[in-house]
């Protein structure tokens, strides 16, 4: 398996600042890192993500920019798979949109004015047809929720075909992904959690006639240096309530090594870190440390 290094901006990160986000991207750039991955939160300061994938895209010739993940319910399928296609032409295929449900939170599900009990429907309508829009010409729809007479979108992606990855934990998410998913991307979890999901994300792909590249299972690793956010704390919890919060949150760049090499076992081969906020010390050195620390693991 190819082993992959990336870096997530989380929802804590403020990034409104043109500098800063340059200078990241910059330095992922020289180190070496295989891409750069942005959170979706409307109510938060995290940038837009196509915006933000945009602008990294426009600034770098190697580095992968993804979503970690981009809410799809809410938004019309037609021009984000115009919007998602450009920025695979644009960025000669580096641009990974996971994309998911969006957050348990009222705020953002008012944000994106679909109730919680509408999303599933609407993203399992909605990815089906983004991915005839790129195959495609003149779709003809008719759902549930959209309907389209003879609508071509182009470009086409260079493949006529993104790689739409998935986030999420539960059964009903795990098989969403074997169904529709061309790789699935959790946060918060632990390789005995991955491994069981990877299983479950195979079987439901198997039952829908298809396959998913074994090459395409990471994991989103959280990185917090100093004390634990009560939030953080309280996440661990729901999602993984027999682990302890020190093996899923990494507090020093020793640690996110043990823990890939854990994951690899269990299957996954991608691997996201996300530092919580900004770094004490810096960006540029903890980047630096990062990836003189993670980076030999790339192979």
């Amino acid at each position: 398996m190819k082993i992959r290094i990336g870096l997530g901006l989380g929802a804590a990160t403020d990034l409104a600042d043109g500098d800063t986000l340059g200078h990241i991207v910059d330095e992922l750039e020289r180190l070496g890192f295989d891409s750069l991955w942005f959170t979706e939160r409307v109510n938060g300061p995290s940038l837009d993500p196509l915006i933000a994938m945009t602008f990294t895209i426009a600034r770098t010739r190697k580095l992968k920019v993804g979503t970690s993940v981009m809410v799809l319910p809410g938004r019309n399928p037609v021009l984000l798979a115009k919007a998602i296609a450009s920025l695979d032409r644009l960025s000669n295929g580096r641009a990974f949109p996971a994309v998911g449900l969006g957050a348990v939170n009222p705020l953002e599900q008012q944000s994106f004015g679909v109730q919680r009990n509408e999303r599933a429907p609407w993203f399992d309508e909605a990815l089906p047809l983004m991915r005839r829009l790129w195959s495609e010409d003149n779709v003809v729809h008719h759902g549930a929720r959209f309907h389209l007479d003879g609508i071509t979108v182009e470009p086409k992606p260079i493949d006529k075909h993104v790689d739409i990855w998935l986030g999420g934990a539960a059964t009903v998410e795990l098989e969403r992904c074997g169904r529709l998913g061309d790789g699935w991307l959790p946060s918060f979890c632990t390789p005995p959690s991955v491994r069981a999901g990877i299983a479950t994300v195979n079987q439901a792909a198997e039952r829908a006639g298809r396959a998913v590249d074994q090459e395409h299972f990471g994991v989103l690793l959280p990185f917090i240096e100093g004390p634990l956010p009560p939030g953080i704390v309280e996440v661990i919890r729901k999602r993984e309530p027999d682990a302890k919060p020190d093996d899923i949150v990494a507090r020093e760049p020793s640690q996110l090594c043990d823990m890939i090499e854990r994951f690899v076992e269990a299957g996954a081969s991608k691997f996201v870190v996300l530092p919580y906020g900004s770094p004490r010390a810096g960006w540029t050195e903890e980047l630096e440390q990062l990836a003189a620390t993670l980076l030999p693991l790339q192979n």
